[in-house]
């Protein structure tokens, strides 16, 4: 197994380069099973769930094309299965964004259900009523949601809540139904939109981009495109939030600061002096930060995907600031670890009291998720002594070299390997 180890080391200065979004390349990589052409993505971030994704297509009987450096060339001409298998989908949620496309373009899919997910739960049952106001058939059997249509019929589509990967999956599969499609209370996230744009690029026919009531005219066909994956504005998010409890001077390139204005105004709150131009953002930080109260809601208001590392930067801020996850439930997992290292944060039911402190301490924490790894990487670059992060591998399902990243602005960050 790998760990991080890290001390602190003051303040960050120079330059990180933005990756792609991991939540925008996979349902692009799932876009390609929509036509028989080839579909050329370039700004891939080189991932554990980019490359479970490639080896779930691979599976399907694509042919995948990769330099292993961003680019993905990928043909679906000669898909031969329409299942997702269970251990491939116990990795990565994501895996149900194969649902749509499959069944829309050859008739029938089968999708192992996420582990541990009840049907009533989401993400899924979203995605399997809108298939089936789209007139598919829908059976469950052995672990696996299979759907069937010999060809799907456009549907006025109101989903009760917004999901992103829901939003995504009916999307695709509406893109060559037969007839018009709405979808309303659509996810307007950026990496939805840039699924959307690029549809459009390879024949699609949508109107409402980027607004919650998408309307979708379905094509006999699509063809092969190219297309640059938006960058991650969780990662932008995460070395902003790094730089504004360390202090110094960074400025981020190949970042997309329009899509992440709620993060950016948070960040002023705090005492950070922000600047941005098309595609960079650069942070100012001399001083302790200010705690700021946190709500996460869907896009465009502040992103639950950002809430623990906020949460981290609020752990020794001036003083006591309040955050409310009304996205997920369960969220708050990063809590007792980062009071291990001398946080004061109680958490009950959906809402955190932080109160500051000055100083952080070293110790041996466990990373329990994505983002709250993320958290546990900002707290070692301020706490004093030696932070050991063990069970990184769900750091890398969604940041691309972190430690490089880090360690090329000051930051003293080394990946282990255990013996």
């Amino acid at each position: 197994m790998e760990k991080l180890k890290i001390r602190a080391n003051g303040a960050l200065n120079g330059e990180i380069t933005i990756s792609g979004a991991k939540n925008a390349a996979l349902p692009l990589l799932c876009a390609s099973l929509l036509t028989r052409e080839t579909l050329h993505l370039t700004n891939v971030p080189m991932l554990r769930d980019v490359k479970t994704t490639q080896k779930l297509l691979q599976g399907m009987g694509a042919r995948v094309l990769t330099d292993n450096v961003h680019e993905f060339e990928i043909n679906c001409s000669n898909i031969n299965h329409t299942c997702a298998p269970y251990d491939l989908v116990k990795t990565m949620r994501a895996s149900i964004l194969v649902l749509g496309p499959t069944l829309a373009h050859f008739g029938e899919a089968q999708v192992s259900l996420p582990g541990g997910c009840a049907i009533g739960s989401r993400p899924v049952d979203q995605h399997l009523k809108g298939l089936e106001a789209m007139g598919a058939d829908i059976s469950i059997e052995h672990g696996y949601v299979k759907v069937r249509a010999q060809q799907l019929q456009g549907a006025h589509i109101v989903m009760d809540m917004v999901t992103v990967t829901g939003t995504e999956n009916l999307l695709m599969a509406a893109t060559l139904a037969n007839g018009t499609t709405i979808l309303e209370n659509a996810a307007i996230e950026p990496e939805v939109t840039d699924l959307a744009d690029c549809l459009v690029k390879m024949g699609a026919n949508i109107q409402g981009i980027g607004t919650p009531t998408l309307t979708i005219q379905g094509v006999d066909k699509l063809h092969g495109c190219s297309h640059s994956v938006v960058p991650d504005r969780i990662e932008a998010g995460t070395f902003l939030c790094a730089v504004a409890m360390t202090g110094g001077k960074v400025v981020l390139k190949k970042a997309a600061p329009k899509t992440m204005q709620a993060v950016l105004e948070k960040l002023s709150e705090a005492g950070a002096i922000i600047e941005v131009g098309d595609d960079w953002i650069a942070i100012d930080m001399h001083q302790r930060p200010k705690a700021v109260d946190v709500r996460t809601l869907p896009y465009p208001a502040f992103p639950t995907d950002m809430q623990a590392q906020f949460m981290v930067m609020n752990a020794i801020a001036t003083g006591s600031s309040k955050v409310v996850e009304t996205i997920f439930e369960n969220r708050f997992m990063h809590v007792p670890e980062l009071n291990r290292m001398g946080a004061q944060i109680s958490a009950e039911g959906n809402t955190a009291i932080i109160q500051g402190v000055e100083q952080l301490s070293g110790t041996t924490v466990m990373a329990t998720d994505l983002r709250a790894s993320a958290s546990l990487v900002l707290a070692g670059l301020v706490a004093s002594g030696e932070t050991t992060i063990e069970r990184i591998y769900h750091l890398d399902r969604g940041y691309e070299n972190i430690e490089q990243k880090l360690g090329d602005v000051g930051a003293i960050i080394e990946r282990v390997h255990d013996h």
